[in-house]
């Protein structure tokens, strides 16, 4: 990014390298202030709102650009005069500042807008310049968001006459600071389009941060297709970013236009991002492009395995459907268990944890089942018993992970350092007790969801046995004297429930009632069915061998009316018990 301000889609960049403001008169006098001043001005005149027609009739023009030099003047006064000095200087301005009411309005609705918007400063790590070279990366947004507040104190100051009462500390400057730098990574014929793209180097996160994506379910399988995607798209270098993940093991490259930069920096949440020594001079195993424009007008979702390269790559192209988290992640998801796929480990959608007692009894627990089926709600129930029950718990994944076979042992591997977790069927309080460290979207809404860090990479991709399988049932209803917990005897009746991969339907995608997919997970194992196959009876003949791994059914009940809260906590508790039986 070279401009050293861009708007589009109600997403602002401001580009700290280019030009760093750290003063009232550098922030006035900036691209930056005068493009938000301007569509601030455009969308008040279509609405024909209040603080319009104050501004019009004061100002007595309709001109927007009369309007936006007067008024940027008039601040500028502000920043040093009191409304008396204004007017003593120009009596022009006598007329819009009469009413000192109706100007704070105008203030405060503007500064309203501008904190509305999603803000983002970025830093080129190799090309600092103009004043930020004595300011360090995790300096630069802090004080750039405190001279916004002085600003906007000191005007509101200068027109009523007083200093506040209450001092409310808002980040008014970005939500989110991003440094960048060029990378040199191996890259082969045909990822020519890719080239001289940034890399992402550090996030810096002003949280809660809260999105607004414009969708908030996700619709459909990711398709493969036999040629590379990129040969078609359209990307301009200076709108593109690269986040570098590690995922499970793997190198993974994340490219995302900057209309779905919220989906991008939310990924700092969600996968460990890679050192710059871990990217230098290498190939990845995954690359991801979401939001590329090309000539087809239709929503394109689609993988392609470059053998020849050995790169499994993701491509979805540029379209407000795609304006949901769930769309980069879960696609990078599918690259990944793909290539786990080929290589003859079987990919597991649920979540695994490894649970210490109090008692001292140990276990480590993985729970299957596709969106919805109540994997993260189990944990947090887990979670939310540790006061009475547990002495430790650790998360080893918290939506998909991968099964290895070790000698005769199963072993349990994570991908994720975060959850993705639907905020509707949590506990109220959760929400509140992770805000400062999360990241929301669409909080007002159903599906709501939050991402939150819950585990190391180091944990996840360490390796534990897995000690109980089961499958996450959340439509059947449990009624007095039943179990929450049921086995299963024989490697054939197991297989024939995780392959069904029913649920109820929740409102994670766009699917209603009671629907089935094949192992649970759309997300590899439902595009190459005949591999994962062989895979499946490989490795529950193993765990059904000595009675190696408990396997069974869970019932969460999330989908039952009346049981979403409390059938993951008693699911829960009976766990705990079998856990104590187990080791005895």
């Amino acid at each position: 990014m070279k401009k050293e301000f861009s708007m589009s889609n109600d997403k602002v960049m401001i580009n700290f390298t280019a030009k760093y403001c750290n003063s009232f008169e550098s922030i006035l006098e900036s691209d930056g202030f005068r493009r938000i001043l301007e569509v601030y001005l455009r969308r008040t005149k279509k609405k024909n709102s209040l603080v319009y027609r104050y501004l019009n009739q004061a100002l007595e023009t309709d001109s927007l650009i009369d309007i936006r030099r007067d008024l940027i003047m008039i601040i500028k006064y502000l920043t040093v005069m009191t409304v008396e000095e204004v007017v003593e200087i120009s009596i022009a301005y006598y007329k819009l500042l009469e009413d000192r009411d109706k100007f704070i309005t105008f203030i405060e609705d503007l500064y309203l807008f501008w904190r509305r918007l999603e803000r983002y400063t970025i830093v080129h790590r190799y090309k600092i310049q103009q004043g930020l070279a004595a300011v360090s990366f995790t300096e630069a947004n802090a004080i750039f968001s405190n001279l916004i507040l002085k600003l906007y104190r000191k005007i509101e100051m200068h027109v009523v006459g007083y200093q506040p009462k209450v001092y409310r500390q808002i980040p008014a400057g970005g939500n989110a600071c991003i440094m960048i730098h060029e990378m040199e990574w191996v890259r082969p014929d045909g990822y020519e389009a890719l080239e001289e793209i940034p890399f992402i180097d550090h996030i810096l996160l002003e949280t809660p941060f809260i999105t607004y994506p414009k969708k908030n379910t996700r619709d459909g399988m990711f398709t493969e297709i036999n040629y590379n995607p990129l040969k078609y798209a359209q990307i301009n270098k200076e709108h593109w970013f690269c986040y570098p993940a590690k995922i499970g093991g793997l190198l993974t490259f994340i490219y995302f236009h900057r209309d779905f930069m919220e989906h991008g920096i939310t990924l700092c949440n969600l996968f460990e991002m890679a050192r710059s020594e871990e990217t230098r001079g290498r190939k990845p195993d995954i690359i991801y492009v979401f939001g590329a424009k090309d000539d087809d007008d239709e929503l394109k979702t689609v993988f392609f395995d470059d053998a020849q390269n050995d790169i499994m790559l993701g491509y979805v192209n540029h379209s407000e459907k795609i304006d949901y988290f769930g769309y980069i992640k879960k696609m990078t998801l599918t690259l990944y268990n793909l290539i786990m796929i080929k290589r003859g480990y079987l990919p597991i959608h649920g979540s695994m944890v490894n649970i210490v007692l109090k008692s001292g009894d140990e276990a480590n627990v993985v729970i299957m089942g596709d969106s919805g089926a109540g994997k993260s709600e189990s944990l947090e129930a887990f979670r939310g018993l540790s006061e009475d029950y547990i002495s430790d718990m650790t998360i080893i994944f918290d939506d998909m992970g991968t099964f290895k076979l070790e000698g005769d042992v199963i072993v349990g591997y994570g991908t994720e350092i975060g959850a993705f977790v639907r905020l509707d069927d949590l506990d109220q309080g959760y929400a509140f007790k992770e805000m400062d460290r999360s990241i929301f979207m669409n909080p007002d809404k159903v599906n709501a969801r939050l991402v939150v860090p819950v585990a190391s990479y180091k944990d996840i991709t360490k390796g534990h046995p897995v000690d109980f399988f089961f499958y996450a049932n959340n439509y059947d209803e449990v009624t007095t004297g039943e179990k929450y917990l049921n086995y299963f005897t024989t490697p054939e009746e197991a297989i024939k429930v995780f392959k069904a991969g029913a649920r109820m339907a929740k409102g994670t995608t766009t699917e209603k009632g009671l629907v089935e997919s094949f192992f649970a997970n759309p997300f590899g194992p439902a595009q190459k069915q005949a591999e994962t196959n062989i895979i499946i009876e490989k490795y529950f003949n193993a765990m059904f061998e000595q009675d190696k791994v408990k396997v069974g059914q869970i019932k969460t009940c999330l989908g039952v009316k009346g049981q979403e809260k409390d059938g993951p906590r008693n699911a829960a508790i009976e766990l705990f018990d079998e856990i104590r039986k187990m080791k005895k």
